[in-house]
């Protein structure tokens, strides 16, 4: 029981900075942008989320460790740049 227990917090800790930045992105994009933020914001979140996420799994395989500086970068890289490209459209 205490097994599962630990690998569920390691689950949702590795999944939090994915979801606090899709999340502070899709605010950003929402009340300073507009546009397609403001009419299909499940699709821009969810857009952020999952490339935010595939970049942390990336990360995990390269660098072998969960949470490196590296990876976080590279977070906030794609997600400007996808919001860039949303705030564009």
């Amino acid at each position: 029981m205490d097994a599962i227990f630990l690998w569920f917090w390691h689950l949702i800790n590795f999944l939090m900075p994915a979801v606090g930045l899709a999340t502070g992105m899709w605010l950003v994009l929402r009340f300073r942008v507009g546009g397609v933020a403001r009419h299909q914001p499940r699709r821009v979140w969810t857009t952020l989320f999952l490339l935010n996420l595939a970049v942390s799994v990336l990360g995990l395989a390269l660098t072998g460790l969960d949470g490196a500086m590296v990876t976080y970068g590279a977070m906030v890289l794609v997600s400007g740049i996808v919001s860039a490209w949303f705030a564009k459209t």
